[in-house]
């Protein structure tokens, strides 16, 4: 939170003086920045922030520059896009006169190329993270015996869920997420379009597909996919989120992948002859936006394929979205006890709108890096007596 902090605490300052810039009063920009962060998940923190806020003599030019300046210093983050729509949000070209509006318009738009800048430097996997890739051998042949012993919540309605393999993985690479989804109540289906090569022809088969389960259940179908099929679940939301319910991605690079840099990008640019950034123009800018509906990420920070930070959402654009950290390689992912559990409860707690509770829920906090995270040994007495 004290990252978050730092960076809002001149963001807002230089949002606000964008609103007064357009005639607005001191009081009135609050308000309307106050309005922009309704759903942001660090609401009550904001709202303090904005109400301390005042102007001094700085101008857009230098308020955004600390702005930039500071988001720089913490590096790459997906959630700065939170920082650019709320500006292009609040920007009144309707009202101003030419001079004015093109100078603010082009103060925006320079901090949303420095913010594209920033987030265009985030570095491969280390070395270690792909060695340690080996691991999935581990992780798919002890899933035989673990798959069992997986907790399982019981959805009282087979709510349909359409999954999506990972780039060169087929149907097969999605079957331990299938039946577990299956054993915990959810009608799955495979894509059912062989190896997944990443390529645009697959998106009208896959959107056909969404229709006609759509038709069949006469409701909305969550979506989840794995690596590279979390790229077409993405679009597919993006262009009909009247017919998807929730997005579940595992270890999938959501925005950024024309300047990610990664193996897989470079056997991806073998296997089809061109460059990444020559190709798909459309689909990489779609692939920027986020869906109108409930996303949930899930990633390891010790991904060997694919730069962690390309496989989060921005938290901070809407209270419905969630990044999920788990342990594991990325191409075990499809075997990993806790990825099977983070998407059946995900999908439970989004379709049935609860949480779970009880002494076996709070348990499963173990095999989350986030509880480990937390110091000293009180992090298990809060666990289970809390």
């Amino acid at each position: 939170m004290e990252s978050i902090k730092i960076v809002y605490t001149s963001f807002i300052k230089f949002a606000i003086a964008i609103a007064v810039s357009q005639g607005e009063t001191l009081a009135e920009a609050k308000d309307r920045i106050r309005k922009e962060f309704e759903n942001h998940p660090h609401k009550k923190q904001l709202n303090e922030i904005i109400k301390k806020t005042t102007l001094g003599k700085e101008n857009l030019t230098i308020l955004s520059e600390k702005c930039i300046s500071i988001c720089e210093d913490f590096g790459p983050d997906r959630d700065y896009i939170t920082l650019i729509l709320l500006l292009e949000n609040i920007y009144k070209k309707e009202i101003l006169e030419k001079i004015e509006k093109d100078t603010i318009a082009n103060i925006i738009q320079k901090f949303r190329k420095e913010i594209e800048r920033i987030n265009a430097t985030i570095p491969p996997p280390p070395l270690y993270n792909v060695l340690l890739e080996s691991r999935s051998l581990v992780e798919w042949t002890t899933m035989f015996g673990l798959f069992n012993l997986i907790p399982r919540y019981k959805s009282e309605h087979e709510k349909p869920v359409l999954l999506m393999p990972p780039y060169l993985g087929n149907d097969y690479s999605t079957t331990f997420v299938r039946k577990y989804l299956k054993s915990a109540g959810f009608k799955t289906y495979k894509w059912d379009l062989g190896i997944n090569m990443i390529n645009s022809k697959s998106l009208p088969k896959l959107i056909e597909k969404l229709d006609e389960i759509y038709e069949k259940h006469q409701e909305k179908v969550s979506l989840v996919g794995w690596s590279g099929g979390g790229i077409f679940a993405k679009i597919i939301a993006n262009r009909h989120p009247e017919k998807v319910a929730q997005l579940i991605t595992i270890g999938s690079p959501v925005w950024g992948i024309k300047h990610m840099q990664t193996p897989v990008i470079r056997s991806l640019e073998f296997l089809r002859g061109r460059k990444l950034r020559e190709r798909n123009e459309k689909l990489i800018k779609e692939l920027e936006q986020i869906p109108k509906i409930p996303i949930t990420c899930i990633y390891t920070k010790t991904d060997g394929l694919v730069p962690w930070k390309h496989c989060l959402e921005a938290e901070t654009f809407r209270d419905d979205i969630k990044n999920i950290e788990v342990f594991g390689s990325h191409s075990g992912m499809g075997a990993n006890a806790t990825v099977l559990l983070t998407v059946a409860k995900t999908l439970h707690e989004n379709i049935e709108n609860s949480h779970q509770k009880g002494i076996i829920s709070k348990a499963e906090k173990l095999f989350y890096p986030d509880f480990w995270k937390q110091k000293g040994i009180s992090k298990f007495t809060n666990l289970f007596f809390s």
